[in-house]
């Protein structure tokens, strides 16, 4: 059996880091009203007989703020880029210039907006979960420090109630990250 470490609390907070990062990843690919290259991330397009991003077979540029531009670098995947970002189930749709695709982004239905604040807070609660999924394993893993005699029992407490805040400090990061999004999206 390993020997028990004593917990560190950095290890924890760079875990809970992660997790409003890949958040924040997440609200990149919502569609607001706005254009963003991240929009397309999570798109892919058959190439080369395997799936990939766009990003990876042409420039992705926001020359306005109602359009994305894709350059797409081998003339034979237009037609491949432009297909998937019209089947991608975002609401685009490309229009051919050369081996440009100017990508209009149309405005926002209210019903849509809605739909996209309750998948925002899907996501959110997703992230949540995980931050607190760190902190119970924090908190398993100091007990099990104590129980073996590597921490005392006020090291412990103290670990715990550190864990605490580290976990509301990176919930409320994940709060502020909605909101801003909510507001990004309900804005007409």
């Amino acid at each position: 059996m390993p020997a028990v470490e004593k917990p560190v609390l950095a290890k924890y907070r760079e875990r809970m880091e992660k997790a409003v990062v890949a958040l924040k990843e997440e609200f990149a690919t919502l569609r607001t009203g706005r254009a963003s290259s991240g929009l397309l991330d999570q798109v892919v397009v058959e190439a080369y007989g395997s799936r990939m991003p766009i990003n990876q077979l042409g420039a992705v540029s926001v020359p306005e703020p109602r359009a994305i531009m894709v350059n797409v670098w081998d003339k034979a995947l237009v037609v491949s880029v432009e297909k998937a970002i019209r089947n991608s189930g975002l609401g685009l749709n490309p229009v051919v210039e050369g081996q440009n695709l100017r990508v209009p982004i149309p405005p926002l239905t209210e019903d849509r907006r809605r739909d996209l604040v309750k998948l925002a807070g899907k996501y959110a609660e997703q992230q949540r979960i995980a931050v607190r999924n760190v902190r119970r394993e924090a908190i398993a893993d100091s007990k099990t420090a104590e129980k073996e005699a590597v921490i005392s029992e006020d090291e412990l407490r103290r670990f715990e109630a550190d864990a605490q805040k580290l976990t509301d400090e990176a919930v409320r990061k994940i709060d502020e990250a909605l909101k801003t999004k909510e507001q990004e999206i309900m804005q007409v």
